[in-house]
């Protein structure tokens, strides 16, 4: 399954993210976390609305015209993540766009391991937001603080995933598969040895969302402006498909 080897990251929200934008001026509308809160919930919103597009095509049979849209679907979400990224006040404009284009990605892929693994979808949206609810209560009761140490061993062990994926997918074009990362049944890895950098991944992608929480709240606190809310959620998102991509290869080995 090539596009295993192309998942959603979040190495856009890091140390810096406030720090090069403008605070709010008098008479402004400043950033909150109740309105992050509720953009994030609109981009969950449409990410499911648009996954519902591919799944129709492949419960209608139609597998191909799915698997079609990820490539295409990759490429466009890449593109969107790489401006916002770079240009934060892009971000109430094309978080939306982003996040409807994740939903056919999402959407196709979870039609292509339901198509395997009868009721896998359901499992991982279930496993996904379980993960999430845990990691924000471990956040907000304080039981874990996000340190500078922390932040540098998530962003760190972030980075070499990335790498790692980026290496598996050049070795791709010579024909070599990675054993735990691209081999075995319908491109995913197998094996003991597979199934632990699996949950090394949902794991670390789980800290993840811990950084954003508090990238969010030290936005707010710094006085960062409103349009900051749909960066913070547009970091929530891609944390969070980041997530569920790894959660679903992960039940996909355990069922092989």
């Amino acid at each position: 399954m090539a596009f295993q080897n192309r998942r959603s990251r979040n190495p856009f929200m890091n140390e810096n993210t406030f720090a090069r934008v403008p605070r709010v001026g008098f008479g402004e509308e400043a950033m909150s976390v109740h309105g992050t809160v509720n953009k994030s919930f609109l981009l969950l919103v449409v990410m499911l609305v648009t996954a519902l597009w591919p799944w129709s095509m492949a419960a209608a049979g139609n597998f191909q015209a799915a698997g079609g849209l990820v490539e295409i679907g990759l490429i466009v979400g890449l593109v969107l993540a790489l401006i916002i990224s770079f240009k934060p006040t892009t971000a109430p404009y094309l978080s939306v766009p982003y996040a409807a284009v994740e939903g056919v990605v999402l959407g196709s892929i979870s039609a292509v391991f339901e198509q395997r693994y009868p009721g896998i979808a359901i499992e991982a949206v279930g496993a996904t937001f379980a993960v999430a609810f845990v990691m924000l209560v471990l956040y907000r009761t304080h039981v874990i603080r996000v340190t500078d140490r922390l932040r540098s061993v998530v962003m760190g062990a972030t980075i070499g995933i990335v790498l790692l994926y980026a290496g598996a997918w050049i070795l791709s074009f010579f024909h070599y598969a990675v054993p735990f990362i691209n081999g075995g049944a319908m491109g995913i890895g197998s094996g003991p040895l597979a199934i632990g950098f699996s949950v090394l991944v949902v794991g670390v992608a789980a800290f993840m969302l811990l950084l954003n929480f508090d990238m969010i709240e030290r936005g707010v606190a710094a006085g960062a402006p409103r349009y900051m809310e749909w960066y913070g959620a547009f970091g929530v998102i891609i944390t969070l498909v980041w997530m569920y991509i790894q959660v679903l290869t992960l039940l996909g080995q355990l069922r092989e």
